[in-house]
């Protein structure tokens, strides 16, 4: 009995560690595969990198996104961070 409550704290700590740490990293990572799957043409998006561009094309493992008129770059599907909202990416300043 008294080993079973030596290792109490250490399975505290691991249950603590699962719970601040493994699982809210996971919750991100599906949501973020979740919304890469669903990604369509016209969609404004924010690369990893920071680039802004709009969707012009995506098929299995890849897309193709328009940074500029007329000039379009072909990145994995997983370099995508984001949905930009609305005006995000415009060089339009916003007006209060």
């Amino acid at each position: 009995m008294p080993e079973l409550v030596s290792l109490l704290p250490l399975v505290g700590i691991a249950l603590l560690f699962w719970l601040l740490l493994i699982r809210p990293n996971s919750k991100r990572q599906k949501e973020l595969a979740r919304m890469q799957s669903s990604l369509k043409t016209g969609d404004e998006v924010m690369l990893t990198s920071g680039i802004f561009g709009v969707l012009r094309e995506a098929d299995d493992e890849t897309v193709r996104i328009e940074i500029a008129d007329g000039v379009t770059v072909k990145v994995a599907r997983g370099a995508v961070g984001s949905i930009a909202h609305s005006g995000l990416a415009s060089d339009e300043p916003e007006e209060n």
